[in-house]
């Protein structure tokens, strides 16, 4: 059983700011969201498809809309599932979690400072409990119906952060929650490079890469850093069980995802040969495949959405990895981009 010293038990929210909202809420309809609460006194709209719920928090003044003033579009504070969320807060702070002053943050939960000074919300009414939802959001005066598009859950969730700093806020993960270490990695492209850990939740639900950048050459990851002004969330993965269904019904008009190769797609299924879905619908999607003979796993990346984010989708099957086989891809394709917007 692994150590979880705050009884964590997954992601209850994420919440988004942006001087931008609208086009934010553009977004999220994209991918297949409704807009269906707000807040019982202040102005954060409630977005949700299945397990994903999101908060845009539109406030002019408090902790969001400071952040945003610092950090453009950013993802200001989540919300983590705790069996005791006083307990939760009491025993991060024992381990070294910094706590917020409930003064100056815009929810009623409690809460500790987490990456780049972003907030972690605890939050125990959930399941059995209730819902944050039905207690502290009343039906939307003007809501918004999607389709869903499939998306289930928040499977992992990315760090950038400075270099030489990796290792610190993995220990931070780690000492104050119980986070075990899974992958690392150690990435080459063309022109740059970027080190990164990946960390599991101890109740097993999430994932949380940490990258640095490894030279000066203006790489991914400075390049975010540089543009985010500070260390934060890069990316977020949203995991379907039917990814090119999904991919399907995605609003493309919103929505632009990563170019690859052709010839990636001449050796793929040869690397991974256990593959059930059209291979043609695969490449068409621009859809990259990674796997071991025990199973596998499809993603793909979004551009840059909100300042330097982006999204990930992805299904697995039989796979935890994050795609290693893909890097090397990836990590070139995102150059790519780069080079023609003259960063590198």
């Amino acid at each position: 059983m692994s150590h979880n010293p705050i009884g964590l038990r997954g992601i209850e929210f994420t919440e988004f700011a942006s001087n931008d909202s609208d086009f934010m809420e553009k977004v999220f309809y994209a991918f297949g969201f409704s807009k269906l609460k707000q807040h019982r006194s202040k102005a954060i709209d409630y977005f949700n498809q299945n397990n994903i719920h999101f908060l845009l928090n539109r406030e002019k003044q408090g902790f969001a809309a400071d952040f945003t003033r610092s950090h453009g579009p950013a993802i200001c504070s989540m919300g983590w599932r705790v069996d005791n969320a006083e307990q939760a807060l009491a025993e991060a702070v024992k381990r070294g979690a910094k706590p917020a002053d409930p003064a100056t943050t815009d929810l009623n939960y409690p809460a500790i400072y987490g990456i780049g000074n972003s907030l972690i919300y605890f939050i125990d009414t959930f399941g059995d409990k209730g819902s944050i939802y039905a207690d502290d959001f009343v039906a939307h005066q003007e809501p918004v119906i999607r389709e869903n598009l499939g998306f289930i859950e928040i499977d992992h969730l990315t760090n950038n952060v400075y270099k030489g700093t990796m290792q610190t806020w993995s220990d931070f993960y780690k000492d104050v929650f119980g986070f075990e270490e899974v992958r690392y990695f150690d990435i080459k492209g063309q022109k740059t490079a970027l080190l990164s850990y990946a960390l599991r939740s101890p109740d097993g639900s999430f994932c949380i890469p940490i990258n640095e950048g490894k030279d000066d050459n203006n790489n991914q990851i400075d390049e975010y850093l540089d543009q985010y002004n500070g260390p934060g969330v890069q990316h977020i993965a949203f995991r379907s069980d039917d990814l090119l269904g999904s991919l399907d019904r995605l609003d493309r008009s919103v929505i632009d995802t990563l170019d690859i190769h052709d010839d990636y797609y001449d050796e793929v299924f040869n690397r991974v040969p256990n593959v059930t879905e059209d291979h043609a619908r695969i490449k068409d999607h621009q859809v990259l495949v990674d796997g071991d003979e025990k199973g596998y796993l499809l993603q793909i990346f979004t551009k840059n959405l909100f300042g330097p984010i982006f999204i990930e989708l992805i299904q697995r099957k039989e796979n935890l990895g994050f795609g290693e086989g893909n890097f090397q891809a990836l990590f070139e394709s995102i150059e790519r981009d780069q080079e023609r917007r003259g960063v590198i």
